[in-house]
Formats: C-alpha cells, structure tokens, sequence
C-alpha cells in the first residue's frame, strides 16, 4: 500500500495553489482583455457616431434593403437635429421643429412635427441610444467590424454590425437586427463637415404651386 509522507502532500498542496493561481491570472487576463476589446470597440464606433451625427453636420449615399421586404436608396445630410433627405419616392427636410415632406408620386408637401414624425414609418424603426448596448471589435476582410448588442431588458434595435474603414473610421455598411429581420444599409460618398443651415433648409418658394398636408 502507498502512503503520501508528509512533504509529499505539501509537494502536492502547493502544486495545486499554483495551479489556481495561474488558472486565476488566465481568467483575469481574459476578462481584461475583453474590457479592452469592449472600451475600444466604443471609442471607435463613438468617433464615427460624431462624424455622421456630431454638430459639424454629415452627407452620404445610402443603399437600404431590409432583407427583401423593403429596398430604397438615396443621399442624407445631417447637422445636429436638422436633416434632409433625397430619394425616389419623396424629399424632406427637418429643421428641428417642423418636417417638411414632398411625395412625389402625389406632387404634395406633407407637414409633421419633427418630434413626433410619421411621414417614413420605416425611419422610426432605427432609433438609436449607445447605451443600451455592449460593444466588441473585430478585424474584417474591408475594415474595422463593431458588434453592438443590445443590452437585456433595454429598448432598441437586437443588434448592429457597423463596417468602419481602418483609419477613418468612416463608415462602409452597416447591419442592424430589428426583431428577427436584418436590414442592410450600404454607405458611399461619406463627407463629415460642410453642411449649412441652408443646405437643409426647406424651400418653400419652391413648392407655392403644391398642395400642403398639415398633419401635425
């Protein structure tokens, strides 16, 4: 029969006190690793947020298609709460109060209140809160991959994948997961500054001969 002496046992207690304590310093380092992963995954998707959204205003081409269902494509200028968009089916400009909306196929001029707007019931589909979500980074064929997820028990869409080129960080694509359905939005043309107060102004000269819709 085989007894353990005492110095083999403590030969053995000490080989598992060093087993835990690297197996602890593993999983230490994992997790800081993905803290850092997540802190930087935040830091570059808020820059590009800034270049698209920020106060010195934002142009690009959009290429929407929500998995089939629903596909539209146009150009979008941003400048704080203003915007405007151009795209087959309408024009409209927001000036922060007032939503101006011209249907082309009806060749009327629809009014909304910019907070609470139902002229494109697709738009409202796509509000945003960087809070609501966790964030991880990745390495990509074209660029920089960001992972949002949402956050349980918080409002918003499931999930984005934001495409970022390398040193820009100016924005390529992006995939968002409303539900179960994907939407794909494919970005060109992307310019961060340069955009006036005039640029997004609506021009009502150029519409007197219209019909005008109030809705508000």
């Amino acid at each position: 029969m085989y007894f353990c002496t005492p110095k083999i046992k403590r030969l053995m207690r000490n080989r598992i006190i060093l087993a835990v304590i690297m197996l602890f310093g593993v999983i230490c380092n994992i997790g800081a690793q993905e803290s850092a992963n997540s802190r930087q995954a935040r830091r570059i998707f808020n820059n590009a947020y800034q270049q698209v959204f920020g106060e010195q205003g934002a142009t690009l081409h959009y290429d929407v298609n929500i998995t089939g269902i629903y596909k539209t494509r146009g150009t979008i200028w941003y400048k704080g709460k203003k915007s405007k968009f151009d795209e087959a089916r309408m024009t409209s400009w927001n000036d922060g109060t007032t939503v101006f909306t011209f249907k082309k196929k009806k060749g009327e001029v629809e009014i909304h209140n910019a907070k609470n707007n139902k002229s494109d019931k697709y738009s409202q589909k796509f509000k945003f809160d960087p809070e609501n979500y966790t964030y991880s980074i990745a390495e990509a064929d074209k660029g920089l991959l960001v992972t949002l997820k949402l956050i349980k028990g918080r409002k918003g869409m499931k999930e984005i994948h934001a495409l970022l080129e390398h040193k820009t960080y100016h924005p390529i694509s992006v995939r968002i997961k409303i539900a179960f359905i994907w939407t794909t939005i494919k970005i060109s043309d992307f310019q961060s500054g340069s955009i006036t107060d005039e640029m997004l102004r609506f021009p009502k000269e150029q519409f007197k001969n219209y019909k005008f819709v109030d809705k508000r």
